[in-house]
């Protein structure tokens, strides 16, 4: 294996655990659709001890690793016998295309995650980086869709498609128009066929409908053929074993709170459950949800009590209570412990400011 130079010159490599990755090359970018679109970098990782496996970063991680590892090593933050020169990140972009922006990102972070990897070993022996590289239980479950730099390229063979008999599929009709909130959801006219793939939860089902695969809630159907039972008690059984099913979406419950009375709505992303979504992010997606600009985000705390939010740290105190509160309250396996209660921004009659 071709080993950075500087690490072949060091004496102490050999002395460096297997696991200590080497090297990292981005073999793809994948959508993802989650509180807000974005593009994840599917990562190619070589250990000192031979090993290869992929791991699944967003730039968000490379920008946190980065401010982290500036903090505790370098010149400028902490001038000491322990620092180094780290390599330089691309920068955040605020406008632009996403994919032109993750396409462009690509050169940059490889040289970026190189030099990295060919800082002392004493740099990469921290807990920082090694748990950057380290390939998660959630990584190790991904399928790639693409790894297009990965595959050779091959010439394309013209595959004729099995005919479905349509008649035997599972399938639903439409009673009720539905219009789907974002790219996740599909939009339903009242007498719509849709062909079902699986059930997400207990109120929604994914399947196709004029050649558009999305999620949609089953209460706008009517069921003419249902899906197996294996497919249909998947939920049922992954909340007996306390796991989520693989490739299935995690559910955020979220209410309008208006003078005329309580919009709820739930929302499907491709996010894990422990994930801390921004405040930024979570603004944007409730007022594309609830089609409302001048809008005010809210948890209830312990007491019952009404708490707007206002920056992520807000965030991070709802998903924190949540998790205190979270085992008093019986939900299915996939839906967030916590959720939003959207106000109107100026509507100040919603707290208690009774002491």
């Amino acid at each position: 294996m071709s080993l950075p130079q500087q690490l072949r010159d060091e004496s102490d490599f050999d002395q460096l655990p297997g696991n200590i990755p080497v090297t990292a090359t981005i073999a793809d970018i994948e959508e993802r659709k989650g509180f807000i679109d974005y593009f994840r970098f599917v990562i190619e990782v070589k250990t000192k001890g031979n090993s290869k496996y992929l791991i699944y970063r967003r730039y968000r991680q490379f920008f946190a690793l980065h401010q982290s590892l500036e903090l505790k090593y370098s010149v400028e933050a902490q001038p000491g016998y322990y620092t180094c020169q780290l390599p330089v990140l691309p920068g955040k972009v605020f406008m632009g295309n996403k994919k032109e922006i993750a396409e462009s990102r690509i050169p940059e972070l490889n040289n970026y995650m190189k030099r990295l990897l060919c800082l002392p070993t004493w740099v990469l022996l921290d807990d920082l980086i090694r748990m950057f590289f380290y390939q998660t239980e959630t990584d190790s479950q991904q399928v790639p869709r693409a790894l297009r730099r990965l595959r050779p390229p091959t010439r394309r063979v013209k595959t004729v498609k099995p005919k479905t008999d349509l008649f035997s599929a599972p399938r639903a009709e439409a009673v009720f128009d539905f219009s789907g909130s974002g790219r996740l959801e599909l939009n339903l006219k009242a007498g719509d066929v849709i062909f079902l793939l699986r059930r997400v939860n207990a109120d929604w089902l994914e399947g196709t409908v004029r050649d558009k695969t999305g999620i949609f809630p089953e209460s706008f159907v009517k069921i003419i053929k249902p899906l197996p039972e294996s497919d249909s008690d998947e939920e049922g059984e992954a909340s007996k074993n306390g796991k989520r099913a693989q490739g299935s979406y995690s559910c955020l419950r979220c209410y309008l709170l208006q003078p005329e009375g309580i919009d709820t709505r739930d929302i499907c992303v491709e996010e894990d459950l422990s994930i801390q979504p921004s405040y930024e992010d979570l603004l944007s997606r409730m007022r594309e949800i609830f089609q409302v600009e001048d809008i005010a985000l809210n948890y209830r705390d312990p007491k019952g009590d009404l708490i707007r939010i206002v920056d992520n740290e807000d965030v991070a105190l709802m998903v924190q209570e949540s998790k205190q509160t979270g085992s008093k309250v019986k939900r299915p396996v996939n839906q967030y412990p916590w959720e939003l209660l959207v106000t109107h921004a100026k509507d100040l009659t919603v707290y208690n400011t009774d002491y």
